[in-house]
C-alpha cells in the first residue's frame, strides 16, 4: 500500500502500490514500457485490465 512516503517494499520483494493512487478520476492510468503506452483500467465488475 502507499502513503505519503510512497510504495512499500522490502529488499528482495516486489513493490506494492495502492491502485487508487495510480488511477485518475476516470479509473484509468497510462503506463509506458519501452516506448509503448499501456492502459490500466478498472472494469464495471471491479477487476483490473491492462491493454495496449
Amino acid at each position: 500500500m502507499t502513503d505519503a512516503t510512497g510504495p512499500k517494499s522490502d529488499p528482495g520483494q516486489m513493490p506494492i502500490h495502492d491502485v487508487d493512487g495510480l488511477l485518475g478520476p476516470d479509473q484509468r492510468a497510462g503506463l509506458m514500457l519501452n516506448g509503448v503506452l499501456y492502459i490500466l483500467r478498472v472494469t464495471k465488475s471491479g477487476k483490473l485490465i491492462l491493454t495496449k
